[in-house]
Order: C-alpha cells, then sequence, then structure tokens
C-alpha cells in the first residue's frame, strides 16, 4: 500500500456447513459498520461469499473476526489497493446459494474439479486435447479472456448447465473422457461448474485455484497468456495484471463495462446510455437516468457519495 491507495479490498469465499448462518447475519453486519469497512458478503448454509473494501485495518479486523469462528479459521481472500473506495454501503445478505447454479444436489464440500496453480495453468491451457472454459457471464469475457477459452455467451451463471447440455462435444460416455478446465474471476464459480462436470461423470476436469485474480496477481505479463482486463464487481470495474486498476468503467444504465472507445460511440451519454442499451430505453427512463447523473454530479460537487446504481451480480 502506499498514500495514493488507501484502500484494501478482499475477495473472499468459503463452501463449508453453516446450519446457523442467518444467526451471523446481524453481528457480522455491526463489525462491518465498526471498522468502517463496506461490500457484500453472502451467507447461506454452504457457506460465505463476497467481497469487502476499507481502510486496512477495518478489513483486518473483519476478516479476524470471521477467522475466530472455527468452520471459518481456514478462509482465504485476495487482496488488492484502491485509491478511491470500492463500495457505498455495506450489506450482509441470506441466501439460498452463495453463488446461484439451481442443481440442489450439487456439494462442492464432495467433489471438485482438481485445482490448478496460476504457474501451471498455461502448460495445461497448451494442452490441444484440453477444452478451455470461461464460466463468466457475456459483459465480464467481453472485455478479457484467456486465449484460446470458449465463451459460453451466458448472460447469468444459471445459464452454464443448459449451454453445457447444447454442446455436442461434451455429450455421451466417450466425452466424458475430455479434458476440460475451467476459470471465473476469483474460483467460486469453478468450485460448482467442475463439481457439476465431475457429477455428470467427466473424468479429468480442472480448475483455476484462485481463479483469475491470482493469476493476474501472480504471473508476470510477459509470461501471461490472459488477454484485455478482468470485470470485477465493484466500483474499480476492472482490472489488469499485478491487480492494478484496469481501462474500463460502467454504464450506469445498463451496467455494461465500457472502453474509452465504448465511449466514443453517439450513443454513449453519461449516466444515461450506451451503444449496448441506448435503443432499449424508452424517453421516460433516459430522463429518469439523465436526472440520477445530474444529482450524482450535484453530489460530487459537494464533496458526497452518490450510492447510485448497484453493481451487476456475478450471478
Amino acid at each position: 500500500m502506499n498514500s495514493a491507495t488507501p484502500f484494501l479490498t478482499a475477495a473472499l469465499y468459503k463452501f463449508v456447513d453453516l446450519p446457523d448462518f442467518a444467526d451471523l447475519q446481524v453481528p457480522l453486519q455491526a463489525c462491518c459498520e465498526a471498522n468502517d469497512v463496506k461490500g457484500t458478503l453472502l451467507l447461506a448454509h454452504e457457506g460465505i461469499n463476497g467481497t469487502i473494501a476499507g481502510p486496512e485495518a477495518g478489513v483486518r479486523a473483519v476478516l479476524a473476526f470471521l477467522h475466530a469462528d472455527p468452520r471459518l479459521a481456514t478462509l482465504q481472500h485476495k487482496e488488492s489497493w484502491s485509491p478511491k473506495p470500492p463500495f457505498t454501503r455495506m450489506k450482509v445478505k441470506l441466501k439460498k446459494e452463495i453463488v446461484t447454479l439451481r442443481v440442489p444436489e450439487l456439494d462442492p464440500n464432495k467433489t471438485v474439479g482438481q485445482y490448478v496453480k496460476p504457474a501451471e495453468w498455461n502448460a495445461l491451457l497448451a494442452d490441444p486435447d484440453v477444452v478451455v472454459i470461461d464460466t463468466r457471464n457475456d459483459y465480464e469475457v467481453a472485455i478479457g479472456t484467456f486465449k484460446g477459452a470458449i465463451n459460453p455467451n451466458i448472460k447469468t451463471f444459471v445459464q452454464l448447465p443448459a449451454w453445457l447440455d447444447a454442446q455436442e462435444n461434451l455429450q455421451g460416455e466417450s466425452a466424458k473422457k475430455t479434458k476440460v478446465a475451467m476459470f471465473c474471476t476469483g474460483g467460486i464459480r469453478c468450485e460448482k461448474s467442475t463439481a457439476l462436470m465431475k457429477m455428470r461423470g467427466f473424468e479429468e476436469v480442472y480448475h483455476l485455484e484462485g481463479g483469475i485474480l491470482k493469476y493476474l496477481e501472480e504471473i508476470p505479463p510477459e509470461q501471461s497468456t490472459w488477454e484485455g482486463d478482468c470485470f470485477v464487481f465493484d466500483e474499480r470495474v476492472s482490472v489488469s495484471h499485478g491487480l492494478g486498476l484496469g481501462h474500463h468503467e460502467l454504464c450506469r444504465s445498463c451496467r455494461w463495462p465500457l472502453s474509452e472507445e465504448d465511449k466514443q460511440s453517439p450513443h454513449y451519454v453519461l449516466g444515461v446510455s450506451c451503444a449496448h442499451c441506448h435503443d432499449q430505453r424508452t424517453p421516460e427512463q433516459k430522463t429518469k437516468l439523465a436526472e440520477r447523473q445530474r444529482q450524482v454530479e450535484l453530489a460530487e460537487a459537494r464533496g458526497e457519495v452518490h450510492v447510485g446504481a448497484k453493481m451487476p451480480s456475478p450471478e
């Protein structure tokens, strides 16, 4: 950390049996608020997932609070730094799943794919017999992915099983010998997607340990097979190698990540529309969005933070 990047971000998840997860909500929310930490944490019977950010001491205090629960003692997280607060509010939510796939019989605590360290990932991708699948949503893949990876073009993670069903090369008994490698932002979606492949009988299923974020943190740009930026679900919008700030900002209308080139579109109006959504908004909606943008700018002029639109969800 340096004075230019005073806010610590911690991304975390753990699949673990938490039958009393609802009882954890209030004390966890209180701990975060007491330490000036913001973000979103999801609690479910199957575990915990989320990202928090704030002053380093505050984030460390929340992590210590979590680690004090014996079931979360081995909870791991990934760190990055930001010059501005990545979140504007703190929410601890109760969910049916910490990442929604809607396959009730699936249990990542019992079986998942084989973890592959970032240092070994390039060699796996270089194997011509490996099918590499990006399990993220379409707007995430649009700004960056691994070279040669398959884009399922899904809008939400719950669409992944249906996409897999439609892939002829992944059907039948012989297909179950296919080597499949999967990756996502921080690793949690791959816990479920690789567990799904194992449940379906695939023998060799691999999973990038720590996700794209860990890869970008550890692998130097000159050795990397990653192309573009990695979308993150906070106000940074995207990160690049070394987990430095990326080159995108969010369309506050449709929440698509926009590059500098995207913002040159005649359909781009700050806070109102972009090339992806300009024809999906009525004049009345655009008027409301323009007023919201005006309120954001007035708040900024007063030195205040306007809550604005929500960030998209990885689900």
